[in-house]
């Protein structure tokens, strides 16, 4: 794995978590059990992929596959709140958009 790829990704994530960051206070004020698993998952999707960077073989693969699964968890976490009304799509928007881009790039790290 390319240490500049990986950093990337790291980057990307750290700017997911960024973006939540707003949805999570929200969330936090209605369900504090929801906004911490949503912090969670968001901090885990960062984390995964920084370990990557010291992993060999199909280790690596695996943190970027807990990544990925901690991605999908967050997206849930914030569809869920955005269906007990606790936060808007709109202002979910951009933070699910960069998810969305975010999951294609771990997806394809998975598959190699």
């Amino acid at each position: 794995m390319h240490k500049k790829l990986s950093s990337s990704i790291v980057e990307h994530a750290i700017l997911v978590a960024t973006l939540a960051r707003p949805l999570l206070d929200s969330i936090q004020r209605k369900d504090k059990d929801l906004a911490s698993q949503v912090r969670r998952a968001v901090s885990s999707i960062a984390l995964n992929a920084a370990e990557a960077h010291g992993n060999g073989g199909g280790n690596t693969r695996v943190r970027f596959e807990s990544a990925l699964g901690s991605l999908y968890e967050a997206k849930a976490g914030i569809q869920l709140a955005i269906a007990w009304g606790y936060i808007s799509a709109v202002a979910a928007a951009e933070a699910m958009e960069s998810l969305n881009c975010l999951g294609g790039r771990l997806f394809g790290l998975c598959r190699r």
